[in-house]
């Protein structure tokens, strides 16, 4: 558009266009005119009316388009024809246009003020659906709010979570941008950057776009840009190379056939109008006779500027005239090109619907027969309503308006793709139709080709994927979509890519090593099968064969001096009950289950206390037999076999009565324990009364003690053979292991518990056999001249 400064002094020049004619632009005002031409020489659709219409150039300009509008609404143009054939001269039933959604905003608002109908066939602003500012505002391209759900729903669709964005600095960009990123803040996608500019904007500034496009991290841009727009762009990304980026564009530049010549763009995909076939429209296109051309003042400009000479010879012009030679076949630009009529085809039915309401309004039919009434005044406002009504198929594709004026939403999915000779071409890759079913909407009918010619869908994301067993923790002053992949905790576990969160495990399972399944806990005892659990087996069963073999050493030597001396009676009582202890600690290997925790601990203290007892009578034995040999005393008398009997049953009889309310009133059970080791499960017996476990032991270390400290005063009693300082000795032992055992079980985890206390039973078991029998047994086999009353009655000083 040409502009010159006002000096307030003279009255500024009108307003002008300058620059070369877009040829997409002249095949729509073409298009309009093919359709008019049909409607007039129609017998069905306003029959014996003729439509009349003015075609004006708004530069893509907002004050052409303000201009041209009044001019429209204020009265007849100079140059219109007004002869008889009119019979409303110089009323504007109806507007079509404009292509841009700023022009358009601003011819709505003056149109509306007076209920004149605008129909366009290429404003998508998402705006325009409001019908408080716009209220006879229509169009037959969808509105950009189903292209932006569209586009972020592609976005989505690919994996692509960070992206660039760019737009033009109008109200179409403007618009659509905002809708897209709301539409993709739902979906999840983050935009790096979102840059305006406009063709009228400083080089500085289309220079900072590209060199931000240049410098980002985001592999896909998405350009909500009008052709005009994004032409000036791709021009300075052109100048200096640029990392391959993946194009997503809108309708209004996608499928312009003027954006092919941008090679590095190859791999582009957007949405575009469906193609259509318009009968007729190709023919009508290239066939421009010379009179007609001559005619318009517009065809002659285009005519002039595709050949290169001047339909007349003009003074001060070095041109060729035109010789007639030239055809218009033979041209290739986008005006010839006629192999997908999309846009074109909205221009055709925004023609069509203006003509079915005024059809509604003038017409009639009567006897099957439609007459029209062409003297009848029609006015806007019955136009306006009438088209909110239409609903009519041309060619196979359906006209309607929804309450905001909108048409059916239904888009192609196009892909800029190399043929065989090196082009590019539009390639129909899928289909879009917001009126299906969520999820249903796309459709991809053949595969698709990426920047750079690549058959691979390129990575756009600001982080990479958190596998399973991780969880996404955003990054400090980032998009939601930058985050670093974290382990998960230890009991935590995470089964789905890009998992916010980790969850714990159920109670008795246990993350995996990788920490994406849980896995059921193993479960742990002390067992049979495992090294720990034979050894002390082994030891149990080797100490019980001892204490037999010891029994049977004594039984087989009754006679001897030695056995006879230290009361064979409770010597063969103490190797049976510590036979008995030796075989009670394998109750504590294996699974534990409520018999085994009952009678583990049973077992381990009745022995035990019957074993304390024998070795206590055997002690009080050494001291009533040195007290009796004192002159005039009667002491064995009252400690005769009868009472050692008796002491042995009445000490044991107290430990199971204690065992016995323990098991009535809260006895052991087998429980799991989560608790000691995480990542897997004890099963271990509960003593359920404490008290009762620590009575069981109290009342062993009482006897013991109680023992020690008679041994101890029995020791230097003169005697070669003093069985009191074996006893000392093993008592010692016993005490030594059970002290030290206390803290030990406290500290020891899991099955080890178990360990511990099996081992303290071993060791003592072993002291008392090793110290109380092991010299008798060694006198008996190996020293015989010593296992005689003689050698033993001696005394030592």
């Amino acid at each position: 558009m040409h502009t010159v400064k006002h000096n307030y002094t003279t009255l500024p020049e009108p307003l002008r266009c300058t620059g070369r004619i877009r040829h997409r632009e002249l095949r729509f005002t073409r298009a309009m005119v093919f359709a008019i031409n049909e409607i007039n020489n129609s017998s069905e659709l306003l029959p014996g009316i003729t439509l009349g219409y003015q075609i004006h150039d708004s530069c893509a300009s907002v004050p052409v388009a303000v201009q041209v509008t009044f001019q429209l609404i204020n009265g007849l143009h100079p140059l219109f024809d007004t002869g008889e054939k009119c019979s409303q001269s110089g009323i504007v039933t109806a507007v079509v246009g404009e292509s841009g959604s700023t022009p358009s905003i601003s011819m709505s608002r003056i149109v509306g003020s007076f209920g004149i109908p605008q129909v366009s066939h290429f404003a998508t602003c998402a705006c325009l659906s409001d019908k408080q500012q716009y209220p006879t505002f229509f169009r037959t391209i969808p509105s950009d709010q189903f292209q932006a759900d569209a586009l972020a729903k592609l976005v989505k669709h690919f994996g692509w979570t960070w992206i660039g964005a760019v737009r033009s600095d109008s109200d179409y960009g403007n618009n659509g941008m905002a809708s897209f990123l709301r539409a993709a803040r739902k979906e999840g996608i983050c935009v790096e950057y979102s840059e305006s500019f406009y063709r009228t904007h400083p080089h500085s500034r289309i220079q900072r776009v590209a060199d931000v496009i240049r410098r980002s991290t985001a592999m896909v841009v998405v350009a909500f840009a009008a052709t005009g727009d994004i032409t000036i762009l791709l021009e300075e990304l052109a100048r200096k190379p640029s990392p391959p980026r993946q194009w997503i564009g809108s309708e209004a530049w996608v499928t312009d056939p003027q954006m092919l010549r941008f090679t590095f763009c190859v791999g582009t995909i957007g949405f575009g109008i469906q193609r259509s076939v318009i009968p007729g429209l190709r023919d009508f296109l290239l066939d421009l006779s010379p009179a007609e051309v001559a005619g318009s003042s517009v065809l002659t400009e285009f005519w002039e500027g595709a050949f290169n000479c001047q339909l007349e010879k003009r003074a001060g012009t070095g041109e060729r005239v035109c010789d007639g030679t030239e055809d218009i076949q033979n041209l290739q630009n986008p005006y010839t090109d006629t192999s997908e009529f999309r846009i074109t085809n909205m221009v055709y039915k925004a023609v069509y619907a203006i003509a079915h309401a005024i059809h509604n309004v003038v017409c009639q039919e009567r006897n099957s027969t439609i007459q029209c009434d062409r003297f009848i005044k029609t006015e806007p406002v019955q136009v306006l309503g009438q088209l909110k009504r239409v609903n009519f198929t041309r060619n196979g594709y359906q006209v309607s308006f929804d309450a905001n004026g909108d048409p059916l939403a239904r888009y192609e999915l196009v892909n800029w793709q190399r043929n065989e000779n090196g082009g590019i071409d539009f390639v129909t890759v899928g289909h879009y139709d917001a009126s299906l079913p969520a999820g249903h909407e796309f459709h991809m009918s053949r595969n698709l080709t990426w920047a750079k010619g690549s058959t691979q869908v390129p990575v756009s994301v600001c982080s990479e994927s958190c596998p399973p067993g991780t969880r996404k923790v955003l990054q400090k002053g980032k998009p939601i979509c930058c985050y670093d992949c974290i382990p998960c905790a230890e009991g935590e576990f995470s089964n789905i890519t890009d998992s916010s969160d980790c969850f714990p495990c159920p109670e008795e399972f246990w993350p995996n090593a990788e920490r994406n399944l849980c896995l059921r806990k193993p479960v742990e005892f002390l067992s049979f099968h495992e090294v720990l659990g034979i050894i002390l087996a082994a030891f149990s069963v080797g100490g019980a064969c001892l204490a037999i073999v010891t029994a049977t050493v004594f039984f087989r030597h009754r006679a001897s001096a030695i056995v006879r001396a230290n009361n064979s009676e409770l010597s063969f009582l103490l190797l049976f009950s510590l036979t008995l202890c030796f075989l009670c600690s394998l109750t504590f290997i294996g699974r534990p289950s409520e018999l085994s925790c009952m009678l583990r601990h049973t077992a381990f203290g009745i022995t035990f206390v019957l074993c304390i007892s024998c070795v206590l009578g055997k002690t009080i034995v050494v001291l009533m037999a040195f007290r009796a040999t004192l002159p005039g005393s009667n002491v064995m008398k009252w400690f005769g076999p009868a009472q050692q009997r008796m002491t042995v049953v009445f000490f044991t009889f107290v430990q199971a009565l204690i065992c016995t309310l323990w098991l009535v009133l809260k006895p052991p059970f087998p429980i799991k324990n989560l608790t000691t080791y995480k990542e897997r499960i004890i099963l271990e017996c509960a003593l359920g009364s404490a008290i009762g476990f620590w009575a069981v032991l109290g009342y062993i270390g009482l006897l013991a003690v109680l023992c020690f400290v008679l041994a101890v005063l029995a020791r230097k009693l003169p005697d070669n053979f003093n069985e009191a300082k074996l006893i000392t000795f093993s008592m010692l032992i016993f005490c030594a292991v059970w002290i030290t055992f206390i803290p030990a079980y406290v500290s020891s985890p899991g099955k080890f518990t178990v360990a511990v206390e099996i081992f303290a039973i071993l060791a003592s078991s072993f002291g008392l056999i090793l110290c109380i029998f092991a010299p008798k047994c060694f006198i008996i086999l190996f020293r015989p001249e010593k296992n005689t009353k003689k050698h033993l009655m001696s005394k030592n000083s």
